[in-house]
């Protein structure tokens, strides 16, 4: 499993020119694959008079799903240098739509292929990108005389307090990195003089 990965910070589109055509990519997040193809959707409603909207997405730390469209273009001209760059770029849990309109100048192949890899590349330098990295869940349990303290104690030691609950006791849910929940288990005890409880869970990824 991926220790990180790369995605784009926002949605948003960045359009450029290459002799006379726009080309503008619209590039968001996409935590399924379905999230990718509702996404390409939306822009081909958007766009439904432009001559093509060519798409690419990578889903998965590991990139488990790659999937690509040319969409009238010459085969290989554009959904694959769109998918090329995406992955040159260790982009993951992202979708990128090229919407083309023709400017009545022919671009070739190396032209088209240039001019969709470069509108995502562009895209992807104008809009920024984030990395996340993988974490274990996890939850401390302690008694509300001592909630408070742990809790500042935590938060200012920059710790990724995820949720904090109020019942009987006080259930604090952060995320760790696999490699600190020893040096933490101990750190706990101490500073609860062993009372806290402490349960490692499943992993997810937050932002590094």
């Amino acid at each position: 499993m991926q220790d990180e990965y790369r995605t784009v910070a926002r949605a948003g589109v960045h359009e450029t020119e290459v002799n006379r055509s726009r080309f503008l990519c619209a590039l968001a997040p996409a935590g399924t694959e379905r999230e990718a193809q509702e996404f390409v959707a939306s822009v081909r409603r958007k766009h439904g008079d432009a001559s093509h909207n060519c798409w690419a997405y990578v889903i998965g730390a590991d990139a488990a799903v790659q999937k690509a469209s040319d969409d009238g273009e010459p085969g290989g001209t554009a959904g694959v240098p769109m998918l090329q760059m995406l992955l040159r770029r260790d982009m993951r849990y992202v979708v990128a739509v090229v919407t083309r309109y023709y400017g009545g100048v022919k671009l070739g192949a190396g032209g088209l292929i240039r001019a969709y890899g470069g509108a995502v590349g562009e895209a992807l330098d104008e809009l920024g990108t984030l990395t996340r990295r993988r974490f274990r869940l996890a939850t401390v349990t302690v008694d509300h005389q001592r909630a408070g303290k742990l809790e500042n104690d935590l938060r200012g030691g920059g710790r990724d307090v995820r949720d904090v609950r109020y019942g009987e006791a006080v259930t604090i849910e952060l995320g760790l990195p696999d490699a600190e929940v020893a040096d933490f288990r101990a750190w706990l005890a101490d500073a609860t003089a062993g009372t806290a409880g402490f349960e490692t869970g499943g992993e997810a990824y937050g932002d590094a």
